[in-house]
């Protein structure tokens, strides 16, 4: 029974720690503020963070608003729409036909920060920023930012809105929490098999076991278990990463002297066994 309430209590508390991380992924991060009917309200959807390579990938939607909508439709415009972003990646800007209908358009942001091997503890700003006019004439800017990479959170460091409507977001770029927590059970599931290894690896030793093949099969099936565990790390981390210096170069330094004292000493063992005299 207790086993029962033990099971279920981990089960709910997995369950609302997962609510509350969706939640929290939901909430849409808002920058800049509506000064009348007629402005352009652009949707962020930020869908993948690439740490390595310092960019990050946003779906970016403009909508129009007010008289600068079409018929009331926000996703036709009744002028010719210009966008110009901070993004480094892509030098043309955004143009939208008058009366042509508005698409999602891939907008790379550059990453700052890191580095990457501080993994899973590194953390990034990306400046995010749009400046539009309608018909050549500037226009006030709202943007809505919302994640969608489950490897990452971002959240707003600080805004600013410029002249002539121009809204500067930078967002702060961290590893989510279930990457937090999956890297910590990494990290200690590494060090917990690895001592297992040991202690095991001792006590054959200690009480002169001799070769025993299927201790010595699972202790090398740890070891090479163990490189498929870390390379399943939530974000493919690079080698030489924290994780790699904090749990796994050390367990893998564990099992393979604790394995091959194991051999020495047991192939010593069996040998006098074979020879007593």
């Amino acid at each position: 029974m207790l086993a029962l309430l033990l099971i279920a209590a981990f089960c709910a508390t997995g369950i609302v720690l997962y609510l509350n991380e969706r939640s929290s992924r939901a909430q849409e991060q808002v920058a800049g503020a509506e000064t009348g009917r007629d402005y352009l309200q652009i949707d962020v959807t930020v869908q993948k963070v690439d740490a390595t390579g310092l960019v990050l990938t946003a779906g970016v939607l403009v909508e129009a608003q007010g008289a600068l909508a079409a018929d009331g439709n926000p996703l036709v415009p009744a002028a010719a729409l210009k966008v110009e972003t901070t993004s480094l990646q892509r030098a043309a800007d955004l143009n939208y036909p008058a009366g042509q209908r508005i698409g999602l358009d891939s907008v790379p942001f550059s990453l700052t920060g890191g580095p990457v091997s501080d993994y899973p503890f590194d953390g990034y700003e990306s400046l995010i920023g749009f400046q539009a006019t309608a018909a050549g004439k500037p226009v006030p800017v709202v943007v809505f930012v919302q994640d969608a990479d489950p490897f990452f959170v971002t959240r707003v460091k600080s805004e600013q809105v410029v002249d002539e409507g121009a809204v500067l977001v930078n967002e702060r770029v961290t590893r989510s929490r279930s990457t937090f927590i999956l890297a910590w059970f990494m990290m200690a599931a590494m060090w917990a098999l690895a001592l297992s290894v040991f202690l095991a690896g001792w006590l054959i030793v200690s009480q002169r076991r001799g070769l025993l093949w299927p201790s010595l099969g699972w202790m090398a099936a740890t070891l090479f278990a163990l490189v498929g565990m870390r390379n399943a790390a939530p974000g493919s981390p690079p080698i030489g990463s924290l994780l790699d210096y904090a749990a796994f170069f050390w367990a893998e330094a564990i099992i393979a002297v604790t394995l091959t004292t194991v051999v020495v000493r047991g192939a010593q063992v069996e040998g006098e066994k074979a020879d007593p005299g």
